[in-house]
C-alpha cells in the first residue's frame, strides 16, 4: 500500500538508489479490467484463444497496462508533488500473460538541473517468471527540492 504522505526530494536521490518494485498478479480478472479501463477491447487481452491463434502463448496484457505499471512504480516512487516528465522509449521483449506475477522496478541512472528544474532519469523495467518482459527503458523525472526551514 503506498504512503502518499511521504514526498521524495531531489536531495534524497543518488544515482544507483533502487526503485522498489510493485508486482502485479495477472488474473483473468484484472485483465479484463485493465482491457477494459484503457478500451483496448481487442479479445487478444482477454480471451486465450483468440491470443493463441495469433501466435502468443496465452492472453497478454497491452502497452497501455504496462505503462500504467511503470506509472505506478515511478509515482510511488517520487511522491505526488514530483512530476513524470517522459517515459520510454521501451521494448516490449516477452508477453506478460495471465498466471504471471509482473514485478517493475528500477534504479536511478543519473540527476541533474536544468531549466530550473531538478531532474533524474530513472531505469525502468518489468519482469516474470520468463525473464524481463519489457524495458529497461528510462522514464524521467523532476522532484521538488527540499523546503528550507
Amino acid at each position: 500500500m503506498a504512503n502518499w504522505s511521504k514526498q521524495r526530494y531531489w536531495e534524497d536521490v543518488k544515482e544507483g538508489d533502487e526503485v522498489p518494485p510493485i508486482t502485479l498478479n495477472l488474473t483473468i480478472q484484472r485483465m479484463v479490467i485493465l482491457a477494459g479501463s484503457n478500451r483496448d477491447f481487442n479479445q487478444i487481452h482477454h480471451n486465450d484463444r483468440v491470443a493463441q491463434e495469433q501466435g502468443a502463448p496465452a492472453m497478454y496484457i497491452n502497452n497501455g497496462s504496462i505503462q500504467g505499471m511503470w506509472e505506478r512504480t515511478v509515482r510511488e516512487y517520487i511522491g505526488l508533488d514530483g512530476d513524470i516528465k517522459k517515459v520510454g522509449p521501451f521494448r516490449m521483449r516477452v508477453f506478460n500473460t495471465v498466471g504471471e506475477s509482473v514485478v517493475t522496478k528500477g534504479t536511478v541512472k543519473r540527476k541533474w538541473q536544468e531549466g530550473g528544474q531538478n531532474l533524474v532519469e530513472l531505469e525502468i523495467w518489468s519482469e516474470h517468471s520468463k525473464g524481463v518482459s519489457v524495458g529497461p527503458g528510462p522514464v524521467v523525472i523532476a522532484l521538488p527540492a527540499k523546503p528550507r526551514r
